[in-house]
């Protein structure tokens, strides 16, 4: 997968990329990413990007011509012509990003995302050029590049041959819709804490049950909400309702 980046901001991006599992992904050619300057497609002397909005009140708005011609030259688009891969405004008014979306997105050979700034970019960006708006979560960052990280990343990991263990992001939270189970590596006893005992025991079919069983219990305790669209078992909702679980409707 190849992922083009446009920012006001390319040094943010640094050493982001340049460790652990994306820069392994990106040494075994399963993911390249690349840095667009907006502010290199701006015309005149001082690279303009941002103008005072139409309407008046505070900040600064980015300009549509730079994100146009620099997101164009790089897919090498013409007016009007379909992109090679989703165009997304990194945005708090978007979509949530969620693990589903992440499976969504890497599904595709290349993703570009626009990373917004000041009060955020004109809206015909956002009409006639973004095939996508994402937000991260309900809260308001200085741009989008943090945003931007967090998808890189997500979706990475999902892509064939970049994780060691293949089975390893179907066990992730949010994976199956709930959150993981505890997790537990030596000593056996550390402080006087002891490792669960079916951990030790060797019987891999109990060891998934309480893995499942510790995993329907954390969610309920920490994520309840995550339950009603949650692909439970009849086994999984008898231990629901022991511990107290009510489900909606």
């Amino acid at each position: 997968m190849h992922f083009d980046i446009f920012t006001l901001f390319p040094a943010m991006f640094g050493d982001v990329f340049a460790d652990s599992i994306i820069l392994r992904a990106q040494e075994a050619g399963h993911v390249s990413i690349a840095i667009h300057n907006i502010r290199d497609y701006a015309e005149g002397k001082h690279r303009i990007t941002d103008d005072a909005p139409y309407g008046g009140g505070g900040g600064m708005v980015m300009k549509p011509e730079p994100i146009f011609r620099a997101v164009e030259t790089v897919l090498g688009l013409k007016e009007g012509e379909a992109p090679p891969g989703p165009i997304i405004l990194l945005s708090p008014q978007g979509r949530l990003f969620t693990q589903a979306v992440a499976w969504e997105l890497a599904q595709h050979e290349r993703l570009a995302l626009i990373c917004g700034r000041y009060e955020g970019v004109d809206e015909r960006v956002r009409q006639f050029l973004a095939t996508d708006e994402i937000s991260i979560g309900d809260y308001v960052l200085s741009g989008g590049e943090i945003a931007a990280m967090v998808i890189v990343d997500a979706v990475t990991r999902l892509l064939p041959g970049v994780l060691g263990d293949p089975a390893a992001t179907k066990q992730d939270s949010h994976a199956a819709g709930l959150l993981e189970h505890p997790h537990y590596t030596r000593p056996a006893e550390y402080r006087g804490h002891a490792v669960p005992e079916v951990l030790l025991s060797g019987h891999h079919a109990e060891v998934a049950r309480w893995r499942r069983r510790e995993s329907l219990r954390r969610t309920l305790q920490r994520r309840p909400d995550l339950l009603a669209r949650a692909e439970l078992s009849p086994q999984d909702e008898v231990f629901l309702r022991e511990l107290g679980w009510q489900p909606a409707g």
